[in-house]
């Protein structure tokens, strides 16, 4: 199996980052690791290993990037504004740098995923861009992030809360975006954060975005159930 270690200094956030890529070409994926995890989770935990056939035959590329959780949504010591400037530069650095780097040797449409608070990010950074990712496949996400905003209720929160922003956004431009994109929320039915993509169901509901909500009987928050997940929904 193809396996490529990649890192550079991104202008984006300043800093050295790294990631891995696997497979040769398909379906090009960008992955987000959980709360503060690393490049290489995805290969740690069998997540690559569940997706080994579609690899090798082509059918799916990952991307598997590092976090900066530590440095925005989990840096309790710095103040909210900064922790979502730290955030809006990662997600420069996704659009700006790996976006391009895939497009050097994949033209296929793009899909983010992630597990937890990967799923967040791939929701979050997939809803902002919505002309840029095709398709989000997002396990057992959490997406209910008011306690990392300590009651901020700036805009600049306000845009991080998919719970709270879509029932009401208006943006024709936007839901056009939205509703052309694959959107998929997997998650266990034991799972403590059901409940989370269930209201994030709701809310594509209500602004009439086709979107699947697929609950898996049985299956609690962790790896086992993920590496299920993924064999249905990618490649």
């Amino acid at each position: 199996m193809t396996r490529e270690y990649h890192a550079w200094h991104s202008p984006s956030l300043d800093r050295q980052m790294e990631l891995l890529v696997f497979g040769y070409g398909g379906e090009p994926v960008i992955v987000f690791p959980t709360s503060c995890g690393r490049f290489y989770e995805w290969e740690d935990f069998g997540m690559k290993g569940a997706l080994h056939d579609k690899l090798v035959n082509g059918r799916v590329q990952l991307f598997c990037l590092d976090s900066v959780d530590e440095e925005s949504f989990y840096a309790k010591h710095q103040p909210v504004p900064s922790r979502l400037a730290r955030d809006d530069a990662y997600d420069r650095y996704v659009l700006s740098e790996i976006v391009p780097f895939i497009r050097h040797r994949n033209h296929g449409g793009i899909t983010l995923t992630g597990t937890s608070f990967g799923a967040y990010h791939a929701v979050d950074k997939g809803l902002r861009h919505p002309d840029v990712y095709a398709k989000v496949v997002a396990m057992s996400g959490a997406f209910d992030l008011e306690r990392f905003l300590d009651g901020d209720t700036s805009s600049g929160a306000h845009v991080r809360l998919p719970l709270s922003y879509l029932p009401r956004l208006e943006d024709a431009w936007f839901l056009e975006h939205i509703r052309r994109q694959n959107l998929i929320l997997a998650v266990g039915d034991q799972d403590f954060l059901l409940g989370e993509s269930c209201r994030l169901s709701d809310a594509l509901t209500v602004k009439s975005v086709a979107h699947t909500l697929d609950v898996w009987t049985g299956y609690p928050h962790d790896w086992p159930a993920w590496r299920e997940m993924v064999k249905k929904h990618l490649g």
